[in-house]
Order: C-alpha cells, then sequence, then structure tokens
C-alpha cells in the first residue's frame, strides 16, 4: 500500500454539506442577526477557501466573541437535525482502504461529534483518529499539529500519510508538515479555487471516482 495513511478532510471532501448544511444554517443565522448582509454558496465557498470561516465571522462581518458563541451555538443545533450524505463512491473508497490494512484519519473543522454520526449514519468506516473543531486554536487546521500527531500515534513517517481537502487550509497543513496533498475538487466548480489547487497540489481530482482510481493504483 502506498499511502498506509489516508488523512481524509470532512466536508465536501468526503461529505457534502455546505451546500445542504452549513450554507443552510449560515443564511438562516445571518437573516436573524445581519439581515442586510448577503453571501451566495458561491461567495461562501470562496470564503472558506480564503481565508476560512472564522476570519470570515469576525474580521469581515465583524462578529465579536459573544457573537462568534452565538454563531457556534446556531450552528451546532442545526446540525444537529441535518445530515449530510457521503458522496457516491465515497463509501467504497474509504471501506477499501480500510478493508487493506491501511489507517483512516479525519482533520476537519466540524465537530468530532458530528463526524462520527456522519460517518456511522453514511455506513463509512470507523476513523481510527479524529481531530475536530474542539481541538484548540493553535492545533486546528492549518496547523501541522494534526498531521505531526497522527505520525507520532502511530510510528509513521510523512511518505506514508496523504492528505485529502478540499479547501486551503488543509492544503496549508500538509505543506507545512511536508506531506503529499491531494485536492477534492468535486464539491463545486468555482475557477479561483480549482485554478489554485491545480497549479498549487501535488495531486488534483475532479470528481471521487478519478481519486478512487489512483488509490486502486497505488
Amino acid at each position: 500500500m502506498r499511502y498506509p495513511c489516508l488523512v481524509v478532510d470532512h466536508d465536501d471532501t468526503v461529505v457534502n454539506s455546505t451546500a445542504t448544511v452549513h450554507y443552510p444554517s449560515f443564511c438562516e443565522f445571518m437573516a436573524i442577526h445581519y439581515p442586510k448582509l448577503h453571501y451566495t454558496l458561491e461567495e461562501y465557498f470562496l470564503k472558506n477557501f480564503h481565508p476560512g470561516t472564522l476570519e470570515l465571522f469576525r474580521d469581515e462581518i465583524g462578529m465579536d466573541d459573544a457573537m462568534l458563541h452565538e454563531e457556534h451555538r446556531f450552528w451546532d443545533a442545526y446540525v444537529q437535525n441535518h445530515i449530510p450524505q457521503a458522496y457516491e463512491g465515497m463509501r467504497e473508497i474509504l471501506w477499501a482502504h480500510k478493508n487493506a490494512g491501511g489507517l483512516l484519519c479525519v482533520v476537519s473543522h466540524s465537530l468530532s461529534k458530528n463526524i462520527r454520526r456522519d460517518y456511522l449514519v453514511n455506513g463509512l468506516p470507523e476513523p481510527d483518529l479524529v481531530f475536530g473543531w474542539e481541538s484548540p486554536v493553535e492545533q486546528r487546521k492549518p496547523s501541522a499539529y494534526p498531521l505531526q500527531r497522527i505520525m507520532e500515534f502511530f510510528g509513521l513517517s510523512r511518505d506514508d500519510l496523504l492528505v485529502l481537502d478540499d479547501l486551503k487550509p488543509g492544503y496549508d497543513m500538509a505543506h507545512a508538515a511536508g506531506i503529499r496533498f491531494a485536492a477534492a475538487g468535486w464539491a463545486n466548480d468555482i475557477p479561483e479555487i480549482e485554478d489554485f489547487m491545480r497549479h498549487n497540489c501535488d495531486l488534483y481530482f475532479k470528481t471521487v471516482a478519478e481519486f478512487g482510481a489512483f488509490l486502486a493504483e497505488c
């Protein structure tokens, strides 16, 4: 096995969640607290890509700590009643990797409890380690900490890992750790995101099937 440990993002990499869960939640929250501000789904994807949701909320929209806490509470309540679906083919890919003896880790900006729930409901294999939003800020993506911890915990080298993510924080994390990065390009068709990923990432896959075929050949 070329990559004994697969490190995957969650939202828009394994499950289709921004368009079906996170963006609708964001729109409902904004309508209540910031009714004069509007973001399209494409704009929201771009802000997630760079500079990130926290920077969008704090630096652009102007949320203070109290409002950030309220947004998180609102989002968490919304997520409890809206479960995203895994992309077609992802279940088979992850099970094939696990059944071949591979490790599966998740590094995401979603909460670990929601990630594990989504895996269970979608019939995905249980991850070996999950690093979610509840981690201290300095240990979240784009920090290299999750990858360093994975290597330490399992006794792996950089060459043993492959990171799969759809956004720049994942790329920055992998780049900082010196680990090969594969871009998941199936969540959207936004040229700015695709251009960056194609030109900067080690690997780029436009479809889940392309990624699955790559792993099968490794």
